[in-house]
């Protein structure tokens, strides 16, 4: 299950996608983030589920990658889709058993919620697979580069987005590492009552603390050791550009946020 979680990781490549600007596809995720939740039946789902098949299409990621990244939040869509099946309350009464009441509208509401909380999680995936941490570090320092006119640390704050985002295929790694360690040990952390996999799993968090601290103390001193001292006065490698494909990409996204609000209205 943890060779499953993908967030964080980049895939190389030299697609339109990955030529984008870290910049135009912070912002494109943003809207596409907004259409999902203005989004309102079939025919506006529909479209922003091709939306994301085209998107994944043209930067090569492949199927498996994407359902693999699903698979840690599979109890939680199967979970989202039981509680609006059973809650949800409407005119149309599909079926009727004691206090269970399942409706059409809660049918509905569960599918389009199941649908949004995918294309939700898969577009997050698309922008971390097809944008390397330090170049997505650039874009979000870029983007809130106006915010330090009232004294916010703009570029630590983008430095903690980096850092957590490089750590998280680290830690899962490390996590794996200390599993099989333990397993090899006489753990078992598969079988057994949840009670007794929660205490199964309290010889695994306290080594993982104590290595997540280490690898912390060594990052902080290897900045030191080369002098960081935040982003005041530095320069950078490569100067981000807004190029004419990222101004398409721009008409593109404000086409797609158009064509959501008006398939919602006729849907």
């Amino acid at each position: 299950m943890l060779k499953d979680i993908t967030l964080g990781q980049f895939f190389p490549g030299n697609t339109v996608v990955h030529r984008l600007d870290p910049r135009t596809k912070l912002i494109l995720m943003v809207i596409y983030i907004t259409g999902l939740f203005m989004a309102k039946g079939f025919p506006a789902y529909a479209f922003m589920l091709v939306i994301l098949i085209t998107c994944l299409t043209i930067s090569k990621i492949k199927p498996k990658a994407v359902f693999k990244g699903l698979k840690p939040v599979f109890i939680i869509i199967c979970l989202t889709v039981v509680l609006n099946i059973f809650f949800i309350r409407g005119d149309t009464i599909v079926f009727e058993y004691g206090i269970i009441v399942i409706t059409r509208e809660g049918i509905f509401t569960a599918i389009f919620m199941a649908l949004r909380l995918m294309m939700l999680i898969i577009s997050t995936f698309l922008l971390t697979y097809t944008t390397s941490p330090i170049t997505l570090t650039d874009g979000l320092e870029r983007l809130m580069s106006p915010l330090k006119k009232i004294k916010l640390p703009v570029h630590e704050f983008a430095m903690m987005m980096s850092i957590a985002l490089r750590m998280i295929p680290t830690l899962i790694e490390e996590t794996d590492k200390i599993m099989s360690a333990q397993k090899s040990r006489g753990a078992d952390f598969e079988t057994g009552g949840l009670i007794k996999r929660a205490k199964a799993i309290l010889p695994l968090i306290i080594p993982l603390f104590i290595s997540a601290f280490r690898r912390a103390d060594e990052l902080a001193t290897a900045m030191e050791s080369r002098c960081y001292h935040g982003g005041e006065g530095r320069t950078k490698l490569n100067v981000l550009h807004f190029a004419g494909l990222d101004f398409v990409a721009f008409i593109f996204g404000a086409g797609v946020l158009a064509a959501v609000i008006f398939l919602g209205r006729i849907g």
